[in-house]
């Protein structure tokens, strides 16, 4: 079986990252969004599994000094990380693995994990950015400009990860972003295993 694919996605808070993968996965049996586990407070309509673990600061750090994470961050005063096992099982199955993680976490995934791809998602403005945070009205205006100086310092690390997607037109980017999942389903390293008995076929 041919080992899956972990993808690294990151964007500053309210560039529509989340959507763009639950749309992404949505009917792909083959693509698996790993869950991380997080210590803030879970918002109205999150689910427990589905959203994040959520867990308490002394169990996150816990798991910490076990070495659980594949990478993790605080963030906000709050810790974020991605167990190992979550990404390994989700691999090993052959399936394709989503990470939703910030710069910190997806510059220790790429140490640990070189082969992954790194998609980095824009906003396409700061004005557009701010509105987003805005609308989701959950946030005093002392929490949004944090937000917004913390999307700042995020976009500035763009440079580190494979791709670049704009999300304007949420359509648009979508499709980006699963021409680049088929694009890397479509390298040797991918294809070769997969396509075997045609390829011995064609060469005998």
């Amino acid at each position: 079986m041919t080992q899956g694919l972990l993808y690294v996605i990151s964007a500053p808070s309210g560039a529509g990252k989340t959507s763009l993968v639950s749309a992404l996965c949505a009917g792909a049996p083959d693509l698996a969004v790993s869950v991380s586990h997080t210590t803030r407070p879970q918002r109205p309509g999150e689910m427990p599994g589905q959203d994040y673990w959520f867990v308490d600061k002394a169990e996150f750090e816990k798991m910490i000094a076990n070495e659980a994470f594949l990478e993790y961050a605080r963030v906000f005063d709050n810790y974020y990380g991605t167990a190992k096992t979550t990404v390994e099982e989700v691999l090993a199955s052959g399936r394709d693995a989503v990470l939703e993680i910030d710069w910190q976490g997806a510059r220790q995934v790429r140490r640990l994990m070189p082969a992954c791809v790194s998609v980095f998602i824009l906003p396409p403005s700061r004005q557009a950015l701010e509105q987003r945070l805005r609308t989701r009205q959950q946030d005093s205006e002392a929490v949004i400009a944090r937000r917004m100086e913390a999307a700042i310092s995020e976009m500035s690390h763009y440079a580190e990860y494979d791709y670049l997607i704009v999300n304007d037109d949420f359509n648009l980017a979508l499709n980006q972003l699963r021409a680049i999942v088929q694009t890397q389903r479509l390298t040797v390293q991918r294809q070769a295993p997969r396509l075997g008995r045609l390829i011995a076929d064609l060469l005998g």
